[in-house]
């Protein structure tokens, strides 16, 4: 630990914000709590969505292989919800050990990893549900489509967005 006080007033990046690196770790934990619990909302309304259907009455009618994709989802459902949740369960195990940039980093590894989960899970749900309601043709036609919208939105703009923005800077 260091005794050098001032050091920890310092700003160690120019980027404008003129705060501490504290008061930048603070910041970025509040951000990725923020982006965790908008990602763990979504993920308890579909693992929700999933733990309701085995006691519904038209369960009973599904294939082995459907009933194998819903227990594959609720795995992942699992998952997911675990990965979001790592993060705070280490914020507490390291409360007060003034190591907040560490569960900083972890918090933005469980994120894009929960982001991953998530995708899978949003495919496979739109998958078990075309399959069921029209066929197996029709699920692949769904994931298709749903696995390019995802790549779009979270993969290809926001790499566009940070290449034009790293370009900019020069």
């Amino acid at each position: 630990m260091s005794t050098d006080r001032g050091a920890e007033l310092r700003d160690d990046q120019v980027d404008g914000r003129h705060e501490t690196a504290v008061q930048r770790a603070d910041r970025n934990w509040l951000e990725v709590l923020q982006e965790l619990r908008v990602l763990q909302t979504g993920t308890q309304i579909l693992t929700g969505f999933l733990l309701a259907l085995a006691f519904q009455p038209a369960f009973a009618t599904l294939t082995t292989g459907q009933r194998t994709l819903y227990l594959a989802l609720v795995v992942l459902a699992a998952v997911s919800a675990v990965v979001a949740l790592a993060p705070v369960a280490l914020h507490r195990a390291l409360f007060r050990r003034r190591v907040k940039p560490r569960v900083v980093s972890y918090g933005h590894l469980a994120l894009v990893t929960s982001l991953g989960t998530v995708s899978l899970l949003l495919i496979g749900v739109v998958a078990f549900v075309f399959d069921v309601v029209l066929d197996v043709g029709a699920a692949w036609v769904a994931v298709a489509a749903l696995a390019a919208l995802i790549a779009a939105l979270w993969i290809v703009v926001p790499a566009v967005i940070r290449l034009r923005h790293t370009e900019g800077e020069r």
